[in-house]
């Protein structure tokens, strides 16, 4: 495995090894003991999968303190554009967005710290979208900002959104309780 590390503070692409053979690829997303050793410990609580169809937007999501949580991300079927937001109040990146690809072929992983807000488009029918949690999920502790309110480009003109997703506030309007440590 090799760790990236991107220009948001704490964010960070894992991209694992890939064996390939006649039979097909195998990948190892997780190592407890490689994450400690580097200086990431991730304690998951919660696991969870989405199956999208192309041009569905799925964001931009977190959770809220005290129910905050550290997030890992990898896609075993398909392929998204994936797009992280600092939300960190101080940070040198606050309202700066990171994207890139993440699919089944190319393996990666993506660390998404506490306090960045977090979302992707699918980028081809039934894509698989495997979320690793810190914490569970809390109702009254899930927020969003909305997808179109940051500058990002998304390049889809008709995506295929949620009703809860649509109607998140706009970055502008979002008051961050994350402040950058």
């Amino acid at each position: 495995m090799k760790i990236n590390d991107t220009f948001i503070k704490g964010l960070k692409i894992i991209e694992p090894n890939i064996f390939r053979d006649s039979r097909g690829m195998f990948i190892k997303t997780f190592t407890d003991s490689f994450f400690q050793e580097n200086g990431l410990v991730i304690d998951i609580k919660e696991t969870y999968y989405s199956i999208s169809h192309q041009d569905v937007i799925r964001g931009m999501h977190f959770q809220i303190p005290p129910h905050e949580h550290i997030k890992l991300i990898y896609v075993p079927c398909g392929s998204i554009l994936d797009v992280v937001l600092d939300i960190r109040k101080n940070s040198p990146t606050y309202g700066h967005y990171f994207s890139t690809e993440i699919s089944a072929s190319n393996g990666k992983v993506l660390i998404v710290p506490k306090g960045l807000a977090h979302g992707f488009k699918s980028l081809e029918n039934n894509t698989n979208v495997v979320y690793m949690q810190t914490t569970g999920y809390s109702q009254e502790h899930d927020c969003g900002i909305k997808y179109n309110s940051f500058n990002f480009d998304w390049k889809c003109t008709d995506p295929k959104m949620s009703e809860r997703d649509n109607a998140f506030a706009p970055f502008d309007a979002f008051e961050s309780p994350f402040i950058d440590e």
